[in-house]
């Protein structure tokens, strides 16, 4: 018995000594991990210039197709709840910018074709701001927006 559990440990061993030694070498990367994302418009310091970035306009209308829930006042800036629906057709984006934040645009998902045009996640918001969603079906981006005053915390701390 003793030398079938030393067979079953050396084993393991050497797998994940191998799995290890091909993660390090770069010869196993999740690749859909690594995807490429829009770096330069999550570091930008200007919603119009994240909002060319991310989507190519910075323009969008108010819309009330497109719904957003987040507190009126978020008692800790480090996770402010928010959540956006909508009911239009052809959904490919959702994003999500504060505009009070040094980099305004904190989340942004791409929604494969027939997904529902639904998100939630919790944010972090430096100060007392606007919470702007902005949803992009085809040529369009719609929006909507909402003050969240924002008591502690916050992203500084």
């Amino acid at each position: 018995m003793t030398d079938a559990k030393r067979r079953i440990l050396l084993k393991g061993s050497l797998t994940v000594g191998a799995v290890g030694a091909a993660v390090g070498t770069g010869l196993l990367m999740p690749r859909a991990l690594l995807a490429a994302w829009p770096e330069s418009a999550f570091t930008a310091e200007q919603v119009d210039d994240a909002l060319k970035e991310l989507l190519g306009t910075a323009t969008h209308e108010t819309s009330a197709n497109v719904k957003i829930k987040a507190p009126d006042i978020a008692e800790n800036g480090a996770v402010v709840p928010v959540t956006v629906e909508s009911q239009m057709e052809g959904i490919e984006s959702i994003s999500i910018i504060a505009t009070g934040n040094q980099a305004p645009l904190v989340a942004s998902f791409n929604l494969g074709e027939g997904a529902l045009g639904y998100a939630a996640t919790r944010i972090k918001m430096a100060k007392t701001a606007t919470v702007v969603v902005l949803v992009k079906a085809g040529d369009k981006v719609m929006s909507a927006s909402k003050e969240v005053k924002v008591t502690i915390g916050g992203c500084g701390g």
